[in-house]
């Protein structure tokens, strides 16, 4: 389940990231009011939190899951 919320996370930051580097917007920025704000700051942290966590899928063996 950790996985799946750190893939999900990756992914949004992926998309915040597609953004600034497309359009020059910062969607979690214009949200919650600022990259300084304290709400924003904790969203990317997460998602750098999330990031780290899925470099450990690399070194993991396959798993089937039903």
């Amino acid at each position: 389940m950790l996985d799946k919320i750190a893939l999900a996370l990756v992914i949004i930051g992926a998309l915040v990231w597609g953004g600034i580097g497309i359009f020059g917007f910062d969607v979690v920025a214009w949200i919650f009011g600022g990259q300084g704000a304290i709400v924003s700051r904790i969203i990317y942290t997460l998602v750098a939190i999330a990031g780290l966590w899925c470099i450990s899928l690399f070194f993991r063996k396959n798993e089937v899951v039903d």
